[in-house]
């Protein structure tokens, strides 16, 4: 795989994949010059690029060329080892964890999320930060890719280092239906940030009332911060305050 080593004609793919123009990434690929696999100066793959941009042929030419669908992105990192009393430079590749896949559903293309399960994708993967690809989807509210990552075994509870889960993220975007399906698929509706805050209490100072509504329906638990405080003190939409105070239980004093 020629890692960081940009040439022309190497340049010249990327382009293709990013544009989509299928007929000059073939010519590209069948002269023997470019490797399917090769990265640019990001790390990044010709597949990653195809995928991001949605372009499905440069994605299924790629892949039937024999690129590696689940290749993580690298990123090059300097490192400064002390010998004989000097420091010597070396570069190191640090793997970010994102696949095409992630690319993909970050972007909301179905086809090439259902192109890329069908050749071996995987749903294991995370970021540096713990994120994973249905966390990517849910956060931009792609909802037929979301079922895509589901019925392939994607996690619906798996979160980020900070404890931000899929449905957390979702709610706190204002997308409803993203979350009634993640509800519906297992969702812990309770389920906190690192820093103890919920979907319910999100979507409460967000305004979200479709949201709040969809959480609610699934009896999410109200008295959620340390203070015993309730979403509906945080808010001062009216509608959201009925909301949450016909599903909640006697105040503690």
């Amino acid at each position: 795989v020629c890692r960081w080593k940009e040439t022309p004609l190497a340049n010249a793919a990327f382009w293709a994949a990013r544009r989509g123009n299928l007929a000059l990434l073939k010519l590209l690929l069948n002269s023997g010059r470019v490797d399917v696999d090769c990265r640019d100066s990001h790390g990044t793959t010709l597949l990653m690029v195809a995928a991001y941009a949605g372009h499905i042929d440069c994605v299924r030419e790629l892949v039937l060329q024999g690129a590696d669908i689940n290749l993580q992105r690298e990123v090059g990192q300097a490192l400064y080892l002390k010998k004989n009393d000097q420091a010597q430079r070396s570069e190191v590749f640090i793997t970010s964890g994102t696949t095409a896949l992630f690319f993909a559903a970050q972007q909301g293309h179905n086809d090439v999320v259902r192109f890329l399960f069908g050749f071996g994708a995987s749903t294991e993967f995370r970021t540096k930060d713990g994120a994973t690809a249905l966390f990517l989807a849910a956060q931009g509210g792609y909802l037929d890719v979301i079922r895509l990552l589901l019925a392939s075994g994607a996690k619906v509870n798996q979160p980020r280092q900070d404890g931000t889960a899929p449905l957390w993220i979702a709610s706190q975007m204002g997308h409803s239906e993203v979350v009634r399906v993640m509800l519906l698929r297992g969702a812990e509706r309770d389920a906190a940030r690192n820093d103890g805050t919920t979907a319910l209490l999100k979507a409460a100072n967000k305004g979200y009332n479709d949201v709040i509504e969809e959480l609610l329906k699934f009896s999410p638990t109200l008295g959620i911060l340390k203070a015993n405080e309730l979403p509906a003190e945080l808010t001062k939409n009216e509608r959201i305050l009925r909301l949450l105070r016909s599903k909640e239980g006697p105040r503690k004093s």
